[in-house]
């Protein structure tokens, strides 16, 4: 059980992350730790699924070049090759990521303009007020 656990560490590390992530967007108040929690869990979910999209063993890219007489066979050996959608994909959730965060962020400065605060509570309060 244990040589399981350790093999499987960085799985592990992600999964904490996430939880931590999970945990600053739900317990606390404060606008600014939500949305850091927001950004922590959103980057261990890419850093899962970077980590789990490797290839032991892929050594090149999967460019296929013209084998001189080998009559419509490549002979290409594919467990040589990386698959590289995986980080493609990866890349546009940075994307993805940055730009919720850069909303994120322009929405509690419009919030703290207009309520003076970034406690939830308090701006629950200001807003039942009127």
């Amino acid at each position: 059980m244990f040589d399981y656990i350790i093999s499987y560490y960085n799985y592990w590390m992600y999964a904490g992350l996430m939880m931590i992530g999970f945990y600053g967007m739900m317990a606390k108040r404060n606008l600014i730790k939500k949305i850091i929690g927001m950004n922590v869990f959103q980057s261990s979910i890419i850093f899962f699924y970077i980590s789990s999209s490797v290839k032991r063993g892929g050594v090149t890219v999967p460019i296929i070049k013209h084998v001189a007489g080998a009559h419509g066979s490549h002979g290409v050996d594919v467990m040589q090759y990386a698959n590289p959608l995986p980080h493609v994909l990866m890349l546009t959730a940075i994307v993805v990521m940055v730009a919720t965060l850069g909303v994120a962020l322009a929405v509690a400065i419009l919030i703290y303009r207009r309520y003076h605060t970034l406690e939830e509570d308090e701006i629950i309060l200001c807003m039942r007020k009127g």
